[in-house]
């Protein structure tokens, strides 16, 4: 989120919402949008292949079909080149690789998006026009848009967007991508992911060594954990795929099968491919849960023994900041002790570490800090979570949480009504600082940076220019910004590079003294002495330099985001013109089907209705903790797909009917039928909340007593057909197809 709610109320002229049903999905985004609406009369654009409760709200609704997101942006840019609306200033001085869009942007006609995307033509042109006329827009998206074979290019398209309008950077503007849980961010933050550490820094050897320094471990021994040295710079499997390390269905690759699953923390059920996932549960020599609600991958195996499950406490019974979906932290003090038998979290954490061996290694660096430049131990204990948080905020550069001490978090939580809802600005004893020192917060006194890459702040007021991640140049292109692009308040004017031990005294025209150039790392994001940082601060410069955004990313597949089909489309006509991506080898350790499974047979012939998931507003998830609740469970208290009367008299379903719904994996789920006219006859729609029943079979005997919650159902995700993202491995879960069957 490059911007915060508040801003939104405060400065956007238009919003465009795609992918996201707020009103459901995020409430109190919503409120702030309808918020937006009645302040500044706010245009309100949905785009959605459903017509949502966000969409009855909207100014223009839009009814997109499924794997189109691509296409339909274009389709909004071809209209903006094509007319000259676009920033010209902008694009010259800040962006760079604007005319390998263009050129692909030129074959978007009106006439061949809406026959791609089903919008009519009519709507595209107004869309364009008032996105052009507008000033400020900002865009907002969620799971609609990431959820896809071509998530990472629909996630690319939109911020291209909003760089051609000028929108990024600006207060209103920007892309705003709203979180559907609490500290979903933090999590992201964290990188609890297959592929990088924490703060989002990769798998190589100068990672891990800068780690291990921070952690206070040795790297040779950190390195001994492996199975052997190189797995230490590969990805591990990914959640959405993890199954297959177990299966060994088709080729992976790794030092062996998965043969223990941990789940802590996560609904498993809410990921695609069930049935598998239930088959690998089954095959698994050890299943370990850890929640404070039964997570239903202990319901959904078959397995009578190597299954535990750990009771863990709920957040109200712990203390520690979790992180907002705009960047911002916020303390959260322990309401209880835990209750019973539960422990916390991290207590399960050390209690596993100190079993396996390494709980001094695993806690050391909660009680090291940095003392004149070296990161030193401190004390013989550690305070939790104190030192953790301010073991986070040391270590975590990339992303700027310096600024994250506990004394601070826990001094706004204190005062948290003198800070301003628009602005997030404090006043009183919290002046100069912004609620929740939105990141990039870079140090103890920085009052953190609500909006991202504003040029016309100063760096430590919160500005800065567009990240240097990319080298200096690209086929003999400056990607620095131009000499006119100069942050407020700079000593360096125009575009410059990441700063780092080689370059810092040039940069910055700065000379180090012999005890700092002993001291300093390599780098802005390795450096633990903080002298990187200060010398930044004090010459009003972000340490991760001023320079062009890249619209061309050479490393992907897709240099330039493409539309292409999804994997099981419901055009075949357009699958020989926009074909999916070549079957993939290795990426998470596994084999992915692309092109193979796309082209093994006229999918549509046999599966002929769209599949849409969606999310009901009194559960979240996969449900485990609302459908224990008597209250919640009474507002849906089973499972449904909306269907459209015309679609559903065609197989004979009335209205609370019981249907099968049959997937081209195989795999059937049985739901009530609701006649629903949100939905168009060649599409269903359908919650991914529930769980308890696997494909017309009740798992009721397998909650153990006492905890089976008060409504079960099927679970979506059954029937979600296979596909992934070709760079994260994000499911495909909202473009499939699906054969309708009365029950």
């Amino acid at each position: 989120m490059t911007n915060h709610f508040g801003d939104v109320v405060g400065h956007s002229k238009a919003i465009l919402i795609i992918g996201a049903n707020p009103a459901v999905a995020n409430p109190i985004g919503m409120k702030h949008f309808l918020q937006a609406k009645d302040r500044n009369n706010t245009q309100l654009i949905v785009v959605d292949p459903i017509y949502t409760k966000t969409a009855a709200k909207a100014d223009y609704y839009l009814r997109i079909r499924t794997g189109t997101d691509v296409a339909f942006i274009y389709g909004l840019l071809h209209l903006i080149f094509k007319n000259g609306w676009e920033d010209k200033e902008f694009i010259k001085k800040r962006v760079y690789g604007m005319d390998k869009v263009k050129e692909e942007a030129a074959k978007w006609t009106p006439e061949v998006v809406s026959d791609v995307t089903g919008i009519p033509t009519d709507q595209i042109v107004q869309t364009a026009t008032l996105l052009a006329e507008t000033k400020p827009a900002t865009v907002v998206w969620a799971l609609g848009i990431t959820q896809h074979s071509t998530g990472t290019s629909n996630t690319r398209i939109l911020p291209i967007m909003q760089l051609a309008l000028g929108n990024m950077g600006k207060k209103g503007g920007g892309c705003n991508i709203i979180r559907g849980h609490d500290n979903v961010q933090g999590a992201t933050d964290m990188c609890c992911l297959a592929d990088s550490l924490p703060g989002y820094y990769g798998l190589s050897e100068g990672s891990w060594k800068y780690f291990a320094k921070s952690w206070g471990v040795d790297f040779d021994w950190l390195q001994s954990r492996f199975a052997s040295p190189e797995w230490m710079n590969k990805k591990g499997f990914s959640l959405a795929k993890w199954w297959q390390g177990v299966l060994q269905e088709e080729q992976t690759y790794s030092s062996s099968p998965i043969r223990a699953l941990w789940v802590q923390g996560n609904g498993l059920t809410s990921m695609s491919q069930t049935a598998k996932i239930q088959e690998a549960l089954n095959k698994l020599d050890l299943l370990v849960i850890a929640e404070p609600f039964l997570n239903e991958a202990a319901v959904l195996t078959n397995r009578k023994d190597n299954l535990y499950v750990l009771p863990v406490a709920t957040q109200f019974e712990t203390e520690g900041s979790v992180t907002a979906t705009n960047r911002s932290s916020q303390w959260r003090s322990k309401v209880i002790d835990p209750l019973y038998e539960c422990k916390t979290d991290h207590d399960v954490m050390f209690e596993f570490a100190k079993k396996f061996g390494f709980y001094d290694q695993y806690t050391r660096a909660m009680k090291m800090d940095v003392k004149e430049g070296e990161l030193v131990d401190v004390k013989k204990d550690f305070v939790w979570p104190d030192d953790a948080v301010s073991e986070i905020a040391r270590t975590l550069k990339t992303i700027g949480l310096g600024g994250w001490t506990p004394e601070r978090l826990r001094k706004q939580q204190e005062n948290w009504y003198m800070f301003d809802p628009v602005t997030l600005a404090g006043a009183g004893p919290m002046k100069g600082q912004y609620y929740g020192l939105p990141w990039p917060s870079w140090d103890k006194k920085h009052p953190g940076s609500p909006v991202l890459y504003d040029v016309d702040v100063p760096v430590n007021d919160g500005g800065m220019g567009f990240r240097n991640r990319f080298g200096l140049e690209h086929d003999g292109v400056n990607l620095l910004a131009a000499p006119s692009v100069t942050v407020k308040g700079s000593t360096i004017k125009g575009g410059y590079p990441e700063i780092t031990r080689e370059n810092i005294e040039e940069v910055l025209g700065s000379k180090l003294t012999d005890a700092e150039k002993q001291k300093i790392g390599s780098n802005w994001k390795t450096d633990i002495s903080g002298i990187i940082q200060e010398k930044c601060r004090a010459a009003g410069v972000a340490p991760y330099g001023n320079a062009r955004a890249r619209t061309i990313v050479w490393e992907f597949p897709d240099p330039v985001p493409l539309h292409r089909e999804p994997i099981h489309s419901s055009r075949p006509d357009l699958v020989s013109k926009y074909p999916t991506y070549p079957d993939q080898k290795n990426n998470f350790r596994v084999d992915v089907k692309f092109i193979s499974e796309q082209q093994a047979r006229e999918w549509v012939k046999e599966f002929p209705t769209m599949l849409v998931t969606m999310r009901v507003v009194n559960l979240s998830g996969a449900g485990m903790l609302e459908r224990s609740s008597k209250y919640l469970s009474h507002l849906t208290p089973e499972m449904f797909a909306n269907i459209h009367p015309d679609l559903a008299f065609k197989y004979g379903i009335r209205d609370g009917d019981m249907m099968w719904l049959h997937s081209p994996q195989g795999t059937k789920i049985k739901v009530k039928a609701q006649h629903n006219q949100s939905v168009t006859p060649d599409r269903i729609c359908l919650p991914y909340n529930f769980a308890g029943v696997m494909q017309g079979v009740d798992l009721s005997p397998n909650y153990p007593e006492g905890t089976k919650p008060y409504t079960t159902g099927e679970s979506s995700n059954t029937i979600t057909n296979y596909g992934f993202d070709v760079i994260t491995q994000i499911p495909e879960y909202n473009a499939g197809l699906c054969r309708i069957e009365k029950a």
